[in-house]
């Protein structure tokens, strides 16, 4: 139906209906690299699925209709329970079914952790919420293996497929999430301030029963079948507790939900407070040893941040890059304008750059390498911090390029906004992401020796990578009490060395170089373009990022 007043002309939908996995040859690379090539074929299928219609129409409805709690029934009984649009269930079980929550524990294949972050990386790049319980029950596993009563309990529902939201005590279930709860009002990131308190039930210790009482400021998702809790013991201190939402007996565990979170994104998940009120629970790990068990969950979904912080940029590139080579300005497609495909050009080469340090990120949790172990202890937060501030700044460049159809709520580009700054304050913020490689680096100073000397390796016979590494070598140089306030600026250096030495060994030339000459440029800022865009080749930059 025309309109009586004009044509409706040069407006372009965004892009649905394509394989995520088939147009994007640098995954697929990493894929093969890191020894997955196995996976090509269900990778590939999960790529069409994801890239369809339908997904991104079931991410809207999910994040259009939000989660509501519904503290009572209607006789008075008090039940806590969060009800979700059907869309949030399609999706979570989706993701489940593909293998996606438990494949690096439950396999012992080379490649696993390739897979299931390309696997994690095409998800997050259509709908962020539903990763966040698939998440924490990805980083619960390990803890949990280490607890034979416990495991016995909960293993096979962890390792399942299926998907089973009804809200049932755990031993009637077929599968299972588990959530976590750490921050209280008066400490946040500092959880040693925690005043929540755990009360044994006989002799406590190890596997024994406890009461907690006290309150969690943010505690997610509270429609877990459990939660892994740091609460003060009396004699030992802070300990990570095993909370289920039901008691063993098959009452209803003390666990009240307050209300839920207004966030400002990551809308189709349920963040909420909670006070425990004599709630039930296990002791997990060594009393006294809450703080650094916990943090062994928070380090798998830290990865995940760094994953999902990727996905996220590249969906808005490939967003931009699509509508950019159809709408016209001033004769002539975007797409073919010098500065925007300068700007077009300097956003794929960073979300490539986060691609590929994510995922060799990723590989370094299958192995038990000193390599390996530098990786995993001060690149998982410093590619953390880096990569989802980067998120934060691309997803609001590409709302530019689609102008004000950016700026409204009825496509993608706005959710992807307000979705970025989640990743980045999420299992700590900017700044306790550097402390804790600053810390880090002081407390274990041969990671950063052999980290270094990988990246030196890496960087090869390229001089502008081995200054650098050399510069970052002195920078270590300092004072203790010096380390901690350069701890932006190091991190930030140390990320981008580490993605241009990545590039120069697996990219293609033409990335790699113009990767380089951009982020060593003193004149390179947040978003600025190519600093000269006729000395690189902008064509083959836009066509390997989305191929036409």
């Amino acid at each position: 139906m025309g309109w009586p007043t004009h044509d409706v002309t040069n407006q372009f939908d965004e892009l649905q209906d394509y394989n995520l996995y088939a147009t994007d040859h640098a995954l697929q690379e990493a894929v093969t690299r890191h020894g997955g090539a196995s996976a090509h074929g269900r990778l590939g299928d999960y790529g069409a699925l994801m890239g369809t219609a339908d997904s991104y129409a079931k991410a809207d409805l999910a994040n259009r209709f939000l989660p509501e709690l519904k503290t009572f029934d209607a006789r008075g009984r008090r039940i806590d329970q969060v009800t979700f649009h059907l869309a949030w269930h399609k999706l979570l079980a989706r993701y489940r079914q593909a293998g996606l929550i438990s494949s690096p524990f439950r396999d012992n294949a080379s490649g696993r952790w390739a897979a299931w972050a390309a696997g994690f990386y095409m998800h997050a790049q259509i709908e962020a919420g539903t990763l966040c319980p698939s998440t924490m029950t990805l980083g619960a596993i390990p803890l949990l293996q280490r607890e034979p009563a416990l495991w016995a309990q909960v293993g096979d529902k962890l390792f399942s497929d299926g998907y089973d939201p009804r809200d049932l005590p755990i031993a009637q279930k077929t599968a299972i999430y588990i959530g976590m709860g750490m921050t209280e009002k008066q400490g946040g990131s500092d959880v040693r301030a925690n005043q929540t308190t755990a009360t044994p039930i006989g002799t406590g210790g190890r596997g024994g029963d406890y009461l907690l009482r006290g309150h969690k400021w943010f505690f997610s998702a509270p429609m877990c079948d459990a939660h892994l809790v740091v609460a003060r013991t009396p004699e030992d201190g802070l300990a990570c507790f095993f909370v289920p939402r039901w008691r063993p007996d098959g009452s209803k565990n003390a666990i009240h939900i307050q209300r839920l979170k207004n966030k400002v994104g990551n809308k189709s998940n349920s963040s909420s407070e909670v006070e425990f009120h004599d709630a039930w629970g296990v002791l997990m790990g060594e009393a006294g040893r809450g703080i650094p068990t916990i943090i062994e969950m928070a380090t798998y979904t830290r990865l995940t941040c760094v994953l999902g912080s990727a996905a996220m940029m590249r969906q808005a590139l490939v967003q931009g890059i699509a509508y950019a080579r159809q709408r016209k300005a001033f004769g002539y497609t975007l797409a073919q304008q010098p500065l925007m495909r300068a700007v077009l050009s300097d956003m794929a080469l960073e979300s490539e750059a986060a691609l590929v340090l994510g995922m060799h990120l990723a590989e370094a949790y299958e192995h038990d390498t000193p390599e390996a172990a530098a990786w995993h202890r001060l690149m998982t937060p410093a590619a953390k911090f880096w990569v989802c501030k980067r998120a934060v700044e691309l997803t609001g460049e590409a709302m530019e390029v689609f102008g004000g159809n950016g700026y409204v709520e009825d496509g993608i580009m706005g959710r992807l906004f307000r979705e970025a700054p989640v990743n980045s304050i999420w299992e700590g913020s900017g700044n306790v992401m550097c402390l804790d490689v600053m810390r880090g680096i002081a407390r274990q100073p041969a990671h950063a020796e052999v980290l270094l000397a990988d990246l030196m390796r890496r960087a090869g016979d390229d001089k502008t990578l081995t200054q650098e590494a050399l510069a970052l070598s002195q920078m270590l140089q300092r004072k203790p009490e010096e380390l901690e306030g350069i701890g932006r600026q190091f991190t930030t250096r140390l990320c981008v060395l580490a993605q241009a030495c990545l590039l120069r060994q697996y990219a293609p030339e033409h990335v790699a170089q113009a990767f380089v000459a951009t982020r060593f440029s003193g004149h390179w800022g947040a978003v600025t373009g190519l600093v000269d865009p006729s000395a690189l080749d902008v064509d083959r930059l836009l066509e390997r990022a989305l191929p036409r």
